[in-house]
């Protein structure tokens, strides 16, 4: 039996569609972001094409093309000229200098969104103001370019800021070698006003694996904060309106660094010279270690070499100095010809590490704590001296990020280190005066019986309860309701945590005959990306698919997974590190999502897989980024890496899109600044920084589509996702629902 609801309640909810002010979400769900209309009018062959937000509090329920919702008004200067009822663009083929939209609800007409102006294209440039040149200690010149962003509504007034991190021409990943500049993130509005920049300073590093900054409303004030690792020297500089500074600020460095002896003017970065000084120290040190005194680790740095001993302990300064000598000459360079530590330098590996939150409007620090955890040494428990290939300061210093709704209503920023051996997180909310933390969770140690050789991968870490986490990170990591109790999970690579940082599973699979380990169960293992949505509607609930690393030590190359349960729905070995992967709706005359995995060296041999693990094609579409920018639903690819003009592709259509005069990031991955629907209807727009990094190119999709969404950034999972997307190894945002050609409008929550 339906009851019929009481006139107060339609017309309170009348009340809230016709509104300016969109609700958030429920009392019972995630606290979200009050968006307003975020009209966009484009000039295209046409005419002038608009598009618009749908808010989730305004579907009331589906249709067969979309979502039910009010119709809107269309007012071409000061006119209205149409009435659009299933979707949220239009197409006006006079065109006219300005537009809004109101909502109509029964005939009853709601406040109109505000006024814009068409593009004079498809596409909007944000003005940059990019950092000045600089140079390194070794004297090596580097410049700047734009690189990853990220959004927020810093100022409450419904539309998006635009956050920009900076990187310098050198900037590293952790295995290389070198000094960087320093990394800059700069707070942006629409028309290209600079509000503040954060300089991280010299003391962290610059590159992918180093900074990742989150942008989000994590107290509920309507307003955005910014949360990022900081460091002695990180400060910020705030502008006026007419861009010039108005104050520079260092963060608060703790009363205890302080009183012992630290400052802003202290630069940790290393020389060759420094870095040998350092390992000397380090020898002199051996004996008071806690592993070797607990004699788990050799007594001597003789047996760790496996040469003949010679020398009393403590050492001396002359025979640690000998014993440096002959592991940088001798001993590094026989475990691997790429082993040259006599050049190793720009690392960071002491000194002070702290989380700092900012206000996103006036870039005020809010409160500056402690990194947890620090680094604890410059990688040498970490495993970063164990393989052939010594890396000081590269396990260590694995930063992932992300925000994840973990009690279902209010956001909490996570903080992790390390993926390849110890492994670590740290869930922290913000009240609004200082950081609370949810929890913290450690893997462990993974214990060693020679620091200097020893398999580190693959194995667990020293806790009793997360001790399996260690070796199962990817380079990013992924918030979703997994287990359908509307609190948000971690996915952390092959492992995940449930929303209290309890383990909820380790995937491991049997080892496949022609692997390292025929007949054994191994853990899946670390992988470059990581995808975690509705990926076969077939299925009840989420899946997980992911690309490995471990080659013929993982039992898969790459792998569907159920992502409440982590068991291989279907999966490839390959013997091989498979460094890439994506899915998506490309062939929309099969159902679901499909998968696809590229192997080294340019093979497709990984092949496209339908959802449910049908072969479909030894091609495969590109794997650097996705983007939902057609008319239908379906799945478009950014292509196109370092100095290639980026394109969107459709694997059946061809090209959609030329972004003349820009370019993507990050090397040959090839990201985009954001891929995001931050401006009008449901698809997503394309933000790419142009070549000469002057401006942020902002395209938007000019189909007209007839199916009609809320914004995706009203998706919990969705929104999150595009609050990590800058995260190391840059991944697609995903909703928490099914989202594709053949959606079926009634299991899309509203």
């Amino acid at each position: 039996m339906t009851r019929a609801r009481p006139l107060s309640a339609v017309l309170a909810a009348l009340a809230l569609v016709l509104s300016t002010s969109p609700a958030s979400a429920s009392p019972e769900g995630p606290r979200l972001e009050r968006l307003d209309r975020g009209l966009v009018a484009a000039r295209t062959e046409g005419g002038v094409f608009l598009s618009w937000r749908l808010l989730r509090h305004e579907a009331t329920g589906h249709t067969a093309t979309g979502l039910a919702g009010p119709a809107f008004a269309v007012y071409r200067d000061g006119r209205r000229i149409a009435t659009v009822t299933d979707s949220t663009n239009y197409l006006d083929p006079e065109g006219g200098s300005q537009y809004r939209v109101a909502p109509v609800v029964r005939g009853r007409e709601g406040a109109a969104s505000k006024p814009v102006s068409p593009w004079a294209g498809g596409s909007y440039d944000l003005p940059l103001r990019k950092p000045a040149d600089g140079v390194t200690p070794a004297g090596e010149a580097y410049t700047y370019s734009a690189n990853d962003v990220s959004v927020g509504d810093v100022d409450g007034d419904g539309s998006y800021e635009y956050v920009v991190k900076w990187d310098p021409s050198n900037s590293k990943d952790v295995s290389q070698v070198g000094y960087t500049g320093p990394t800059y993130v700069d707070t942006y509005r629409f028309d290209g006003t600079l509000l503040h920049r954060v300089d991280l300073g010299v003391n962290i590093r610059s590159g992918a694996h180093y900074t990742q900054f989150l942008v989000y409303d994590f107290d509920g004030d309507g307003r955005s904060e910014m949360m990022m690792k900081t460091a002695p020297g990180s400060k910020v500089t705030t502008y006026d309106r007419h861009g010039d500074p108005v104050s520079e600020r260092y963060v608060t460095m703790p009363r205890e660094d302080v009183r012992a002896g630290y400052s802003h003017r202290d630069d940790y970065r290393l020389s060759a010279a420094g870095y040998y000084d350092h390992v000397v120290e380090m020898f002199r040190g051996w004996h008071a270690h806690p592993e070797v005194v607990a004699g788990r680790w050799p007594a001597t740095l003789e047996q760790a070499f496996g040469v003949e001993p010679r020398y009393a302990y403590p050492l001396s300064e002359v025979d640690a100095r000998a014993l440096a000598d002959h592991f940088i000459d001798v001993y590094a360079p026989s475990r691997s010809a790429r082993n040259n530590l006599r050049a190793f330098a720009g690392f960071v590996v002491d000194g002070p590490e702290y989380l700092t939150v900012f206000d996103g409007k006036s870039g005020r620090e809010l409160e500056t704590v402690r990194y947890e955890p620090g680094r604890h040494d410059d990688g040498l428990m970490w495993g970063d001296y164990a393989l052939g290939r010594i890396e000081p300061g590269n396990r260590v210093d694995r930063f992932l990020a992300g925000v994840a709704y973990l009690d279902g209503k209010r956001p909490s920023a996570v903080f992790a280190r390390g993926y390849y051996t110890r492994t670590t997180l740290a869930a922290y909310r913000w009240n609004g005066r200082k950081l609370v933390k949810d929890w913290f969770v450690d893997s462990g140690w993974v214990p060693m019986s020679n620091p200097f050789n020893f398999p580190v991968h693959g194995k667990d870490g020293t806790s009793p309860t997360h001790g399996g986490l260690a070796t199962q990170g990817a380079h990013s990591l992924s918030a979703a309701d997994v287990d359908g109790d509307g609190k948000q999970e971690i996915v952390y690579g092959a492992s995940t945590l449930d929303h209290d940082g309890s383990v909820l599973y380790h995937s491991k699979a049997v080892m496949p005959p022609g692997s390292a380990n025929p007949g054994a169960v191994e853990r899946l293992g670390h992988g470059d990306a990581l995808h975690v949505t509705d990926i076969d509607p077939a299925r009840p609930g989420l899946e997980i698919y992911m690309v490995h690393e471990g080659a013929t030590f993982a039992p898969y190359g790459y792998a569907l997974r159920d992502a409440a349960t982590g068991e291989v729905v279907y999966g490839g070995y390959t013997g091989r590190d498979t460094g890439r992967g994506m899915v998506g709706d490309v062939l929309p005359a099969e159902p679901g999502l499909e998968t696809w995995a590229s192997l080294p060296g340019g093979s497709n041999a990984a092949g496209l897989w339908s959802a449910d693990g049908r072969p479909l094609s030894t091609a495969i579409p590109g794997t650097n980024a996705s983007i939902r920018w057609a008319a239908d639903l379906t799945t478009q690819i950014v292509d196109g890496a370092q100095e290639v003009t980026p394109t969107i592709k459709d694997w059946r259509r061809g090209t959609l899109l030329t972004a003349e005069g820009t370019r993507t990031n990050n090397g040959t991955k090839g990201n985009p600044a954001l891929v995001a629907d931050v401006l009008g209807d449901w698809r997503e727009e394309l933000v790419v920084r142009t070549a000469d990094s002057s401006a942020l190119r902002i395209y938007v999709s000019t189909e007209v589509t007839g199916h009609k969404l809320y914004t995706l950034m009203h998706d919990p999972q969705y929104r999150v996702d595009v609050a990590r997307q800058q995260t190391a190894y840059n991944q697609p945002a995903y909703t928490g629902f099914y989202l594709a050609s053949d959606v079926d409008w009634s299991k899309v929550p509203d």
